[in-house]
């Protein structure tokens, strides 16, 4: 947050120790004294760009789901520009494009003529621009990103053209007296403006617009950026014309808002500082604007500026690295947040895909198991009235074979096999419907009186199979007169079906034991679920973590540790408790707690 304060103390400071000279905003200065003041002013704006970290809570305070409008030249390629289709395109738009899918938001671009995106930026119709050249008079009424690029704003002529040096355009006052052709709205205009030039200026809509004049043999020169302008010049085929100088020393190109809007900004300030350490800028960078960069580094210019700058290097090296440490805890840490919000976006599609297979599973046993709740009771009825007629040849004829059976052992045994299999039908029933309920999508959570003792019941009924694999030594008890809760039957389902299945994984030998009760507290006013195990228990230093998001001692048997988070969580909503007792190698006592529902609540 102190970068900005900072840079503009150090260049002040170094202008004023004459250092720095006060031309080296433009290209009238001798080389390495313009080398080194660029090399200072690229350091000292890395360091401003360490300041993204507030991002982090701009990224929480953007609403999910709404779009932001990101503002652009229709006509600036290779920056932004409109394709023969009419969509979007070029280097901002596609660093745009991934500076949202990493921070998870949605974009919505509006490239036109540059002058109405700046007067719909002001009126507020626009939320960000998406590159835009810095100035002091603009950072008046609005807020800029780190840079992520420096743009140079170069003057084309007519080749040929050779009167009074027009090859060797360093400085704005050559230019005066001369026509100019300048883009309305665009950073020329603004910057031309500010210096109070005494030339005369013809104003177009798009830099190719001023090519195309300039090439057509209207006017002097044509002031543009000097990448657009050799795009433009070779897209268009325009040969006769060609860069003969900058007037600029390199300026700050990147996101801007509104001041009042920094929280966006800050978002779009944090995608751009993510993907420069991915590498993802360098591959867009290399791709839209490489091709056009210059060959070639004159090393014999650069040598005898060197041995000064090193001190000051050191002191800005060392600075960056500080920053860069904390810029790689900031990134790990929302990488981290985001493969958290990935695994719970996975759990949560398992246990929806779980729904659907359940539903469909139930469906198809329901029908035939339909057919024997249906048919069962004739069964029973019809063998109930026949009874008395096998009696009666049985006594006149004695013993006889009945399925391979005598009929003296089968008259004993076969009502109770029938009543077995109406029992077996009648449970898988049960079962298959306390599946469906729970499993069931859940809309607005229903708050309802329940009866502990019933959905204790019916949570262990779910887990039944899984509790048999674990132990022989399976107990239930449950108190009489237990009074009424409320809550959603469902969610406190779930946290005893949770505690259960973390009952039966820390057993570590089938003769170990799990038992479950219920009880009322008359003094605390709660009824008490309590689910205790004699496994292998949990560690003193672990037992305050078990209920922190995707902590977990089972990683390794693909434990998540999702589901005691989210149980404390329900526990929560329903304003009971959760307490955990435990020691390593004898066990562990869960108790979960839930207020009673007050007779005027029932």
């Amino acid at each position: 947050g102190r970068a900005l304060p900072i840079a503009s103390v150090v260049i002040r400071s170094c202008r004023e120790s004459s250092i720095l000279p006060k031309g080296v905003q433009t290209l009238s200065c001798s080389f390495p004294y313009r080398f080194f003041a660029q090399l200072c002013l690229g350091f000292v704006l890395l360091m401003v760009c360490s300041s993204f970290g507030q991002a982090a809570e701009g990224l929480h305070r953007h609403q999910p789901g709404s779009k932001i409008i990101v503002g652009g030249d229709r006509y600036y390629p290779p920056y932004e520009y409109l394709d023969d289709n009419g969509r979007p395109t070029g280097f901002n738009v596609e660093l745009t494009r991934a500076i949202a899918e990493v921070m998870g938001v949605e974009v919505e671009f509006r490239l036109g003529p540059w002058g109405e995106i700046r007067r719909d930026f002001d009126a507020g119709r626009i939320d960000v621009l998406q590159g835009i050249v810095f100035t002091r008079s603009r950072s008046l009424k609005y807020a800029f990103s780190p840079p992520h690029n420096i743009l140079h704003e170069s003057v084309f002529a007519r080749r040929g053209k050779t009167e009074r040096g027009v090859y060797s355009i360093s400085s704005l006052d050559q230019l005066s007296g001369k026509e100019l052709i300048v883009q309305k709205s665009g950073f020329m205009y603004d910057y031309l403006l500010e210096h109070k030039l005494d030339a005369k200026f013809f104003f177009v809509d798009t830099h190719a617009a001023a090519l195309r004049l300039l090439a057509s043999g209207e006017h002097d020169y044509a002031l543009v950026g000097n990448l657009p302008g050799l795009y433009l010049g070779k897209e268009l085929g325009l040969s006769n014309i060609e860069p003969v100088g900058k007037v600029t020393a390199g300026e700050r190109y990147g996101y801007a808002v509104v001041k009042g809007n920094e929280d966006l900004l800050a978002i779009f300030s944090e995608g751009l500082a993510i993907l420069k350490n991915t590498g993802k800028h360098q591959q867009l960078y290399d791709k839209w604007l490489g091709p056009l960069e210059p060959r070639g580094i004159p090393w014999k210019k650069i040598a005898p500026i060197l041995g000064g700058a090193l001190g000051i290097l050191g002191v800005i090296l060392f600075s960056i690295m500080v920053w860069n440490r904390m810029l790689k805890r900031e990134v790990a840490r929302r990488a981290r947040e985001l493969q958290q919000h990935q695994q719970q976006l996975i759990q949560a599609d398992k246990m929806a895909s779980l729904g659907i297979l359940v539903s469909g599973v139930a469906h198809e046993i329901n029908n035939p198991n339909s057919l024997a709740l249906l048919n069962m009771p004739i069964v029973i009825a019809a063998h109930e009235d026949s009874r008395d007629i096998l009696d009666e040849y049985y006594r006149h004829n004695d013993d006889f074979n009945m399925a391979g059976i005598d009929y003296s052992r089968m008259r004993d045994e076969l009502p109770q096999m029938l009543t077995e299999m109406f029992d077996g039908a009648k449970r898988i029933k049960r079962i298959v419907d306390d599946l469906k309920d729970f499993v069931r999508p859940e809309g607005p959570i229903c708050i309802q009186t329940l009866d502990i003792n019933a959905l204790v019941k019916t949570a262990v009924r779910l887990v039944e199979n899984s509790i048999h694999k674990a132990t022989q030594n399976f107990s239930q008890s449950y108190a009489t007169e237990l009074p009424l809760v409320n809550g959603n039957s469902q969610r406190i389902e779930q946290v005893v079906v949770n505690l259960l299945l973390n009952a039966c994984q820390a057993l570590q030998d089938p003769d170990q034991a799990i038992s479950i009760s219920t009880r009322h507290d008359r003094d605390a006013g709660k009824v008490l679920i309590e689910v205790r195990d004699e496994g292998c228990g949990i560690e003193p230093d672990q037992l305050a973590h078990v209920t922190d998001p995707f902590f977990t001692t089972k990683r390794e048997t693909g434990g998540t540790g999702l589901g005691l988070s989210v149980s404390a969580t329900i526990v929560e909503q329903h304003g009971g408790s959760l307490d955990f007792a435990s020691v390593p190698g004898e066990g562990t006592c869960v108790l979960l707690g839930l207020a009673v529902a007050h007779q005027g609540e029932i």
